[in-house]
Order: structure tokens, then C-alpha cells, then sequence
């Protein structure tokens, strides 16, 4: 097998577990991401002040998570890979859709997301992620200067 073929089923395969671990997300069961994660996995969350160091932090993170979370629809936008070796990088943008007691669907959270990972064997594991919101209300009318505390 050529190193393009092998990089591009390398890809495939990453994203295939990131769909998958978003997937039972979406049902309330943060055990697909927990499955990925490494060992030492680190993580950036917007909504705490501090990275998150090991797989039982998260593990402690997510238990309140499960069977809450629903999010019927997701679609991963501008999703892009890049492998070398055996590390790869993962980035792409989020959005979750909600529904309303009708089954009105809208759309709920919109994020930023990239997970940094590692080949053991032939297994790939996130040994890094972090989130950030995308187009965030409270964000809307900030510029880098404001977000800085300069004056424009």
C-alpha cells in the first residue's frame, strides 16, 4: 500500500470514530468519546476555567452528562484531516440541531472542534481535544481589541 492510500484511510478511519463517538453523544452516552480518549488524554472545554489531565477526569467530567444530552441532528461542517505518521490532526466545525416539545427542529450549539491523534498498533487514539463555541451571542459584537480590554 502507497503512503496516499494509507493517509487517506487513516482519515476515513478518524473520522469514522469521531461520527460515531458524536453519535452516541447525541443519545446521551459520552462513551464513544471516552472510548477514544487515551490515557493521558488532555482537554479543553469552554465552559470550565482549566484543562482536563487523564481519562478519569473525564470520566468524572461526562457522568453527570449521561442520559441528558440529546441532540437529534448534528452536522460535521468543514471536516479536514490531516495524518503524518502516526499522529494525526482533526478540525472541523459542529452544529447541533435541537428540538422543541412540537418536534420543531432549530439549531442549538454551533463549535469549533480539534482532536489531536495518536497510533498505537493499528488503534487511533485522541490524546488531545478542545472545544470552543462558534458564533457565540455573547460574542457576537466583540472585536480582538475589545476582547483584549483595548480601545478601538
Amino acid at each position: 500500500m502507497n503512503d496516499t492510500v494509507d493517509i487517506q484511510t487513516s482519515a476515513d478511519q478518524i473520522l469514522m470514530l469521531e461520527r460515531g463517538a458524536l453519535d452516541r453523544w447525541g443519545k446521551g452516552d459520552p462513551g464513544g468519546f471516552l472510548e477514544l480518549y487515551a490515557t493521558d488524554i488532555t482537554y479543553f472545554d469552554p465552559l470550565i476555567a482549566a484543562r482536563i489531565d487523564g481519562h478519569q477526569a473525564m470520566d468524572d467530567y461526562y457522568r453527570p452528562c449521561i442520559g441528558k444530552i440529546r441532540v437529534p441532528r448534528y452536522e460535521m461542517l468543514n471536516p479536514h484531516v490531516i495524518v503524518d505518521g502516526n499522529m494525526a490532526l482533526l478540525t472541523y466545525n459542529l452544529l447541533n440541531y435541537i428540538e422543541d416539545t412540537d418536534g420543531l427542529e432549530s439549531v442549538g450549539t454551533r463549535w469549533n472542534s480539534t482532536s489531536v491523534y495518536q497510533r498505537v498498533g493499528d488503534i487511533w487514539k485522541t490524546i488531545h481535544s478542545h472545544w470552543s463555541f462558534t458564533q457565540h451571542p455573547a460574542f457576537q459584537n466583540m472585536t480582538p481589541e475589545t476582547s483584549e480590554g483595548l480601545e478601538a
